[in-house]
């Protein structure tokens, strides 16, 4: 199998703060040592890119000698935290901004999505920004008139095709460009976070997708996602990022589990790991068992019940609902607690908002190890925010005989937790 992309000791450098050195004569070095194939004096006193710390140097390495192959046909998810470099990555890759140093070498056409909208132009309808946004990826206009009806019919916007995009929502924006680059007959395709503003069912359909250009088409896919579990189901491989440098480079489940275990651990970055679809949502913090430590030890001596406390502020009044996905370390769901799910408590308060939930596992659960993602949504619409690995929940009871399986309810997990909440 032939090599897709090759990465060779790639840095990417960043100014803070205003444009160059601050001085004439630091400028005027700096250019002297490029038209000498010198390296840049300036980037010696540059900085690992860790956004936690005030640091001494106004040059920060969002990537730092990163070095890895990709096979053709493999389905890489890129992992970490916010600020560990895989935006940066994903634009060099993409050709839209250049490395400081190293090489970066692709082999095929390259389909990329990297932020909501991009190639479209505001004033336009949907059918002309389609071929616009086909032309820019590559496509000729007769391969994006071929497949106009197939991606039309793919983003569901078709009643709105002939509306200016500059009236669409994000979600419509996401849609249709994710249509027109599924459908660039490429060899790669690159995807960043922007599926997370769609809806349940839509990225489902593009996981779904994706799926199939990546198998059945035998095109590299690049995905990067805080959705670990879309990313084990779609990926085989994976790098996990941390402050600019390759921590983990091999099988997606690999990858997954050292991020869940070494890369979220931290309580400095724990609000930085919430991912918004609304600005109409804040969570200024979240405690478990009146502590921000996200590592509980739960056994049959404490009943196996924690409470998790919810500060938030509304915008505006809208339907909210707390949902909580405790997945082992295969991904595969084991219980699920959403009071709106159950009985339909939400809240619904514009302003500060304090929450309180006490969340109950049965006796008879086998000893495991699990992680909890935390949804704040709609119920059954739209998730606002995200916090995946928000807790991690080590269970050291003996509970039931081994081998002993819950059975599925509703095809929501292996357990329906009670609901127990106070405002």
């Amino acid at each position: 199998m032939s090599t897709a992309i090759k990465v060779e000791n790639l840095s990417k450098a960043y100014q803070l703060g205003d444009f160059g050195t601050g001085t004439i004569s630091r400028d005027l070095e700096r250019y002297w040592a490029r038209m000498r194939g010198k390296e840049d004096p300036f980037l010696k006193i540059g900085e690992t890119n860790d956004r936690t710390t005030k640091g001494e140097s106004d040059v920060v390495w969002s990537l730092r000698d990163i070095n890895f192959d990709i096979e053709q046909g493999d389905a890489v998810g890129i992992i970490g935290r916010n600020g560990a470099g895989k935006s940066t990555l994903l634009k060099i890759l993409s050709r839209v901004t250049s490395p400081t140093t190293g090489s970066v070498k692709v082999k095929g056409r390259i389909a990329s999505l990297l932020e909501v909208g991009t190639g479209f132009h505001p004033e336009l309808t949907g059918k002309e920004n389609i071929y616009l946004n086909g032309a820019i990826l590559g496509m000729r206009k007769a391969e994006i008139k071929r497949k106009f009806d197939e991606i039309v019919d793919f983003s569901g916007v078709e009643r709105y095709i002939d509306t200016p995009v500059k009236r669409y929502s994000s979600g419509m924006y996401v849609r249709l460009a994710f249509a027109v680059a599924a459908h660039l007959e490429s060899e790669i395709l690159i995807v960043d976070e922007v599926l997370a503003v769609g809806d349940a069912e839509f990225q489902k359909k593009c996981l779904g997708k994706m799926g199939d250009v990546s198998r059945g088409e035998g095109k590299t896919v690049l995905f990067v996602s805080h959705n670990l579990g879309a990313v084990q189901k779609l990926c085989n491989k994976g790098i996990l990022l941390n402050n600019g440098q390759v921590t983990f480079n091999g099988s997606c489940k690999d990858a997954v589990y050292n991020y869940s275990q070494n890369g979220v651990k931290t309580d400095a970055n724990f609000l930085d790991r919430i991912t918004y679809s609304s600005d109409n949502l804040k969570i200024t913090n979240i405690l478990f068992n009146n502590s921000s430590i996200n590592d509980i030890v739960l056994n049959s001596e404490n009943n196996f019940s924690f409470e998790i406390k919810v500060e938030l502020s509304l915008k505006t009044d809208m339907p909210l609902d707390i949902e909580c996905r405790f997945l082992d370390r295969d991904l595969n769901r084991v219980a699920f607690f959403s009071p709106g799910h159950h009985d339909g408590v939400t809240v619904q308060n514009k302003g500060e908002i304090s929450l309180s939930y006490k969340i109950t596992f049965p006796h008879n659960l086998n000893k495991i190890n699990m992680d909890m993602n935390l949804y704040f949504t709609h119920p059954d619409v739209e998730i606002y925010a995200s916090c995946e690995n928000a807790l991690s929940i080590e269970y050291t009871g003996y509970g039931m005989a081994s081998g002993h399986v819950f059975e599925y309810e509703k095809g929501v997990g292996m357990i329906f937790l009670p609901t127990d909440k106070s405002q």
